[in-house]
């Protein structure tokens, strides 16, 4: 675990972009590859992450440690849309205070709940959701941004009370 002291979080900002495009594209693969279409697969590459990045800055909280970035949140409106933490950093604590963060960030903006959606197979990321006090809400089709319109996602909705 990393001290909380050794962790800053700041609100991204736009040369952050590219940073997050990495992180993002190398933790989506981990969690989804295996377990989406081949057609979300073909619509998650390299570029897609860097102009999704750019395009959600203004919603985005970094975790900072010792001066790298090591993941990040982005929440908009009650949705936990994004959560990734660098591989380097998993494991250590930076997950829960971004979600800490982003619960709290979901409160103050006059919400009583929160949700999010993790892709059916992503076990890891479920356990660690559960573990946080969130709710499976069951099954829905989660529709992601695509190249050609929305590509429905097999998804588990989790939900949390405030």
């Amino acid at each position: 675990m990393i001290p909380r002291s050794e962790v800053t979080l700041r609100a991204a900002l736009p040369e952050d972009a590219p940073t997050i495009a990495e992180i993002w594209h190398l933790g989506w693969r981990d969690g989804h590859l295996g377990h989406v279409s081949q057609e979300l697969i073909e619509a998650r590459h390299e570029d897609s992450f860097r102009t999704r990045a750019a395009q959600r800055v203004n919603a985005t909280t970094l975790a900072v440690v010792k001066g790298q970035i090591a993941g990040f949140v982005m929440v908009v409106d009650n949705e936990v849309e994004q959560v990734y933490v660098s591989a380097l950093y998993r494991g250590k604590g930076v997950a829960d205070m971004l979600m800490a963060d982003a619960e709290r960030r979901i409160k103050d903006a006059g919400y009583s709940s929160a949700w999010l959606a993790v892709v059916a197979g992503n076990a890891r990321a479920r356990k660690f959701y559960e573990r946080r006090g969130w709710s499976d809400g069951g099954l829905f089709e989660y529709a992601a941004a695509g190249d050609y319109g929305p590509i429905p996602v097999p998804s588990h909705r989790y939900v949390k009370d405030f």
